[in-house]
């Protein structure tokens, strides 16, 4: 796949990613998009520029974590995806690793100042508690800060970020694979626009992200989760978000896995009969 950062006319794919180039975000666009010829991969700072961009349709669709096995979940993309008009077209795994990172030459005996996304920070505690006399500096992306450190050309500065950030600013890894857990995995979506070819499902979907919404009385989500259970579909995540301006009120979402079309319909027709909101989020292939 050729990667082109930018905009360029005439391209196959632009894809829209939070992050710097060289972040996990840029790995699994990456990752899910290799069959493609040309992919342009356009890096925004925050995730509403992300999707503000796949729904004016300045870019082909976005890609965006919404999980990770040790953190938990993205709730900023959750609320995203049920207020934009955007669907879930594929989903990817990808293993995390993170790296200290500094410039060419630098040993890590020199460094005294370690900076990096708080996520990835709290990810690797370990090496840090390791190394009391090098100061955390929490950053705005894990690849961002090896850009920065070698943009200013600061010799005392590392930053903990993907492989990929150091060979895309010429940087050198220091310490390879400083996270804590080796299980450390990150889920991600590829998001196009709610009315993008292709319609909300994709051939060969097994699985089903939805948002809904209940009255407010007792019982109702017991009810809710009753009928996905008779309509035959196997639950595989729940999730609650707050509404916005009703306290104690909360939109669900859920992720299920279905066996056929019949089944993923009748599980949204029981849904549909029994709450007062539901939105279909994707139909997809689970990774």
């Amino acid at each position: 796949m050729k990667q082109l950062h930018g905009r360029k006319r005439g391209i196959g794919l632009r894809v829209a990613i939070q992050g710097e180039f060289g972040s996990n975000s840029h790995m699994a666009t990456v990752a899910m998009l290799g069959n493609q010829t040309d992919v342009e991969i356009i890096a925004c700072t925050v995730s509403a520029q992300v999707l503000a961009k796949v729904v004016a349709g300045e870019v082909d669709g976005a890609v965006l974590p919404i999980e990770n096995s040790l953190h938990g979940s993205v709730a900023e993309h959750y609320d995203l995806l049920l207020e934009l008009p955007v669907r879930i077209a594929s989903e990817s795994l990808m293993r995390i690793r993170h790296n200290v990172i500094a410039m060419p030459g630098v040993k890590l005996a020199e460094v005294r100042k370690v900076m990096s996304h708080p996520v990835a920070l709290s990810q690797c505690r370990r090496f840090l508690a390791a190394h009391p006399e090098i100061e955390v500096v929490p950053f705005y992306d894990t690849a961002g800060s090896v850009k920065h450190l070698m943009k200013a050309g600061l010799r005392e500065v590392a930053g903990i970020a993907p492989e990929l950030a150091a060979r895309e600013y010429g940087a050198e890894v220091l310490v390879p694979g400083v996270e804590d857990h080796a299980e450390n995995y990150t889920r991600f979506h590829l998001l196009r626009r709610e009315d993008a070819a292709g319609g909300e499902a994709v051939d060969g979907a097994d699985k089903m992200s939805l948002a809904f919404a209940v009255e407010h009385r007792p019982g109702t989500l017991v009810a809710a989760l009753a009928r996905l259970a008779r309509a035959g579909v196997n639950l595989t995540k729940i999730e609650s978000r707050p509404v916005p301006g009703s306290p104690w009120e909360y939109v669900f979402y859920v992720d299920v896995r279905f066996d056929s079309t019949e089944e993923a319909a009748a599980a949204l027709a029981a849904l549909r009969e029994h709450c007062r909101m539901v939105k279909v989020l994707g139909r997809y292939r689970a990774a």
